[in-house]
């Protein structure tokens, strides 16, 4: 996958509009520090369109998306609170987000679309693709960061870094379609933005904030390296596989559910005799669930900062390498269904915690998993259709974790993206995993 890729350009993109300077204040969820950083994202398209001025469009269509989306041009401030603690607020001063041209010295075919591409920590291939570095001279970080690389072909890839302070997936795939809208020509986007609305739950004691902030139980093991893999599963395996549930219990499953059941296994059967579990470790999947629909009043359609809770299903190492995919889709949809008590409990007002929901200890027993496929990154249109497929690139070499998205287009049902083993084990988990899915 040998290419070089010039930046041709780079400059701030403001609002087309004069925006409110003010200081807006982030949720308890927002102010979390396991979520200060980017999510990284490579978007790959096969058509620029017949004029070839990708780039200008997106341009255009950023400056006007943040005029309704204007906290985004914004920067983060940081300042002490009342309590003592610090306090991270978004100062709205309309800097803007930050755009990169460039373009490659090859077709997107010669690179396979990126299909095939590592999205490692230690993969070289995503830093041409990412936007270069913001430079020191001016400041703070833009909350969002672009580079539109052109390829000889025509297409081109969009790498994007968002932070995750202002937005979690629903609410960054939502901006994105609201640029991909103002690219296309449409005078306001089809989801109106909430302008903030980011203090539905009361505010914490500062001791409260305290510990909402540590997590003094955390276990990192760093003297691992994981693997990366892309794994296709087909609607037909998944139908099947759903299938099988409700007829052993008479109850449906989603795609998310089966599918996650089904890594979780294969993982912890290919990983059990490891050095880091023994066969009665406590093994855990976490996964966080939407809560925009779990407050009361709901959170109106529009909302894009962070709404989730993490949902935790725990077993012992050995238990879980015998029991069956119906028996842990079952196991995980009886943790689902605790979680409006849980959400609910975490945002009163008097809530004590001993250890903090969304930071669990994190540990070679502790598997990630995201769903990517409803979020919408596979609607973004900036003029030239669908992209062919969305990348997330890894967060870290330290934390077993895997995405649910989709697969590269033509083709329909689900893509793993997933970096949850060590090199020793990935060959069995793979075996696990063909074996689950009939292959």
């Amino acid at each position: 996958m040998a290419f070089s890729v010039i930046r041709s350009s780079h400059n701030l993109v403001r609002p087309c509009e004069e925006t409110p300077i003010t200081t807006l204040d982030l949720s308890e969820i927002d102010r979390l520090p396991v979520l200060r950083g980017n999510a990284r994202t490579l978007h790959v398209y096969r058509h620029g369109g017949k004029d070839h001025q990708v780039a200008k469009v997106i341009k255009e269509g950023l400056s006007k998306a943040l005029v309704p989306y204007y906290p985004l041009a914004g920067r983060l401030k940081q300042s002490n609170s009342n309590g003592g603690g610090e306090l991270i607020q978004v100062e709205c001063s309309g800097q803007g987000v930050w755009l990169v041209e460039a373009y490659a010295n090859c077709t997107l075919d010669a690179v396979n679309y990126f299909n095939d591409i590592v999205t490692s920590q230690h993969s070289n291939v995503y830093d041409d693709l990412l936007p270069s570095q913001f430079p020191a001279v001016e400041g703070l970080d833009p909350l969002v960061q672009m580079q539109m690389t052109a390829f000889e072909c025509g297409g081109f890839v969009v790498g994007i870094k968002f932070s995750h302070t202002i937005c979690d997936g629903l609410g960054s795939a939502q901006f994105l379609n609201a640029v991909g809208e103002m690219a296309r020509g449409l005078h306001h986007p089809s989801i109106t933005p909430v302008v903030w609305k980011r203090d539905f739950f009361a505010k914490s004691s500062p001791q409260q904030q305290q510990q909402l902030n540590l997590n003094p139980t955390t276990t990192v093991v760093t003297n691992y390296r994981l693997q990366h893999a892309n794994i296709d599963i087909s609607m037909d395996q998944i139908n099947h596989l759903k299938q099988e549930y409700l007829e052993s219990t008479g109850r449906s499953c989603s795609a998310f559910e089966v599918v996650a059941a089904t890594l979780w296994i294969c993982r912890t059967r290919a990983v059990i005799l490891s050095d880091y579990l023994k066969q009665n470790t406590q093994v855990k999947l976490v996964f966080f669930a939407n809560c925009r629909h779990l407050l009361d009043p709901p959170l109106p359609k529009g909302f894009y900062g962070n709404c989730f809770f993490p949902v935790t299903v725990t077993a012992s190492c050995e238990k879980l390498a015998h029991l069956s995919i119906a028996e842990v889709v079952k196991m995980i949809q009886e943790s689902k269904d605790k979680l409006p008590s849980e959400f609910a409990n975490y945002i009163k007002e008097d809530h004590e915690i001993e250890e903090d929901p969304f930071t669990p200890a994190l540990s070679y027993a502790t598997f990630f998993i995201s769903e990517w496929g409803k979020l919408g990154f596979n609607r973004v249109d900036f003029g030239c259709g669908a992209p062919h497929h969305v990348i997330p690139i890894q967060s870290s070499a330290i934390i077993p974790a895997a995405i649910v998205g989709t697969p590269p287009l033509p083709h329909k049902g689900i893509r793993l993206v997933t970096w949850c083993v060590e090199e020793i084990h990935s060959q069995t988990f793979m075996d696990h995993m063909m074996k689950m899915m009939g292959k």
